[in-house]
């Protein structure tokens, strides 16, 4: 085992990584001028210290969990999943107010001021915990009954502990698990019946928040108001920022405006975050905005050559839960900018301003690297 195999991991991704976030500095900085000078009259310097704090934490981060044999993340699963329950359901009935809107995704960390969205550190112990379940049955000789309480239990419980006051991530997470368990080879006539059982849990849900929404944290009707006013000229915020976007974008032409010259940042109320895409493009142009995308497939396919290359049942699934559900969150940003899709509340990953949906990814990041140094390591071994 080399110490520089150690440290690196897949070289590959790791760039990736690096010019992703050392990029992101360029961005922030600029969009940062809106919540100077508008929202609480700071300085962009303050957001620009604090995004390089954040990145250099959430780099640290990264590193430490790469270093950790990524079998262990097995028993650290079972462990964090009654954890993860107990902090949704805690953030479900104590969330933080964030812009004024009952958004319950959030609870205040003591002491360093930062609000921690629960659902980012869900996705990992569930989407590990389904990768540790995978790994250790045969699907084919498995009968659906026999996964009700071990797989499908636990993913109901944190998709529908999430769902009410965060149905973007709800989606994402789900869609991530129901990919990993197609290619991983589980029985699509066990897919069907849990597809049907959910729709119905679904409609149940739906139901019951709209009859009683003094007892449940009402979305839904947050929820139906975008996808209606999803390439409407409805006067809403959703409509709002979106047209923004629109005239960001438009504005970018092909080589863009110049780094710092946008002009809709001062319009776009999360251009630091959910529409950072929208500037980017403004000051980088198509150009600028494509390299990003080049950036987020390379990283998909350098996901996908750790899967190949691995031995390990559990590492193969790990890293394709954790891939596709960065990917999809960058695609997900991607798409609400570009009118795509309707308004999500996605960052870009190691792009947007944030925190702890920042170090998450980080944690995600440093698990695939994990894995990765492990075939390093046994490459390196055979050699």
């Amino acid at each position: 085992m080399s110490t520089k195999s150690l440290i690196f991991g897949d070289k590959v991704l790791l760039v990736i990584i690096l010019l992703l976030s050392l990029f992101s500095f360029f961005p922030v900085f600029s969009s940062s001028s809106y919540l100077s000078y508008v929202v609480d009259g700071s300085s962009p310097i303050y957001y620009l210290v604090k995004h390089l704090i954040v990145l250099l934490f959430g780099i640290i981060l990264m590193l430490s969990v790469k270093l950790v044999p990524f079998k262990l993340f097995k028993g650290m699963s079972i462990i964090l999943l009654p954890i993860g329950l107990a902090l949704l359901a805690y953030t479900l009935s104590q969330g933080t107010m964030i812009g004024g809107s009952a958004a319950s995704r959030w609870i205040d960390i003591p002491l360093i001021g930062i609000g921690f969205q629960t659902s980012s550190f869900a996705a990992i112990i569930i989407i590990t915990y389904t990768a540790r379940y995978l790994s250790k049955v045969k699907l084919s000789e498995t009968k659906f009954s026999q996964t009700l309480l071990p797989l499908w239990l636990p993913i109901f419980a944190y998709i529908f502990l999430i769902l009410p006051a965060n149905f973007s991530s709800a989606f994402l997470i789900f869609s991530a698990l129901f990919v990993v368990l197609i290619i991983s080879g589980f029985p699509l006539r066990h897919l069907f019946k849990m597809f049907l059982i959910l729709t119905f849990l679904l409609i149940i849900f739906f139901l019951t928040a709209k009859a009683f929404p003094e007892k449940l944290p009402n979305r839904i009707d947050t929820w139906i108001s975008r996808v209606e006013n999803f390439g409407s000229n409805k006067n809403s915020d959703a409509s709002y920022q979106i047209e923004r976007a629109k005239i960001a974008i438009n504005n970018g032409g092909l080589i863009g405006i110049g780094a710092g010259k946008s002009i809709m940042k001062n319009h776009l109320p999360q251009s630091n975050s959910d529409f950072i895409f929208a500037i980017i493009v403004e000051e980088y142009g198509i150009i600028g905005g494509s390299l990003i995308i080049v950036l987020y497939i390379l990283m998909f396919f350098r996901i996908l050559v750790i899967t190949h290359r691995t031995d390990d049942r559990f590492g193969k699934i790990l890293v394709s839960g954790l891939g596709i559900f960065i990917i999809m969150q960058a695609f997900t940003n991607i798409s609400v900018a570009t009118q795509i899709i309707p308004v999500t509340g996605q960052n870009l990953p190691l792009i947007s301003s944030g925190g702890s949906s920042a170090w998450m990814t980080c944690i995600s990041l440093g698990m695939i690297l994990s894995v990765s140094s492990s075939i390093k390591n046994m490459n390196s071994e055979k050699e």
